[in-house]
């Protein structure tokens, strides 16, 4: 077996805090940063990078958000979601939108950027690299977490900017490939 690296993993098991483990193990996964949003009555956003397309038939992305986060209640009460996918220059409004001490409802998005989503009414944000509106078309519960899929609406994208990545507990820079 070829191996990418000389070091060689080590067997872990429940009692020798598997969760811990797997919050390092993941961090070595690098993944693009998003924001998702709400809109109307149940206004709000969420930082999160566990989000993945799913289906181009039909079109169909999920997110994971954890039950306990005021997210988990505006997705499900609203029935849609919008996603803005981060460019490398909003390393501080990913930050802003993480954060649990920011105001909640519409005062998070006072002095923010953002477009109501045509399809949804969710709030994009601008300068992103891509934008997503879907309505919420299932909701699995695994652990302490939902996995919502959304059948994408609307799609769009900006300009041809560096992505921002989450890789080993800190944000890094995506340069597109030119050619």
């Amino acid at each position: 077996m070829n191996s990418l690296s000389t070091d060689e993993p080590t067997a872990q098991g429940a009692a020798d805090g598997v969760p811990a483990s797997l919050r390092e193990v993941m961090a070595r996964f690098a993944t693009g940063v998003t924001v998702l949003s709400t809109g109307g009555e149940h206004i709000h956003g969420m930082t999160a990078n566990a989000f993945t397309s799913v289906s181009l038939d039909p079109p169909s992305v999920l997110c994971c958000v954890d039950r306990s986060a005021v997210m988990h209640k505006a997705i499900t009460a609203a029935g849609h979601f919008g996603v803005s996918i981060m460019e490398a220059g909003q390393e501080g409004l990913v930050r802003f939108f993480a954060d649990k001490k920011r105001p909640l409802g519409p005062g998070q998005f006072a002095g923010v950027d953002w477009s109501a989503g045509p399809r949804t009414g969710a709030p994009l944000l601008s300068g992103a690299l891509a934008w997503l509106e879907c309505e919420l078309s299932a909701a699995h519960d695994v652990g302490d977490h939902s996995i919502f899929i959304g059948e994408v609406v609307g799609a769009s994208r900006g300009g041809a900017r560096d992505g921002l990545l989450f890789f080993c507990g800190g944000f890094r820079r995506a340069v597109p490939h030119s050619g």
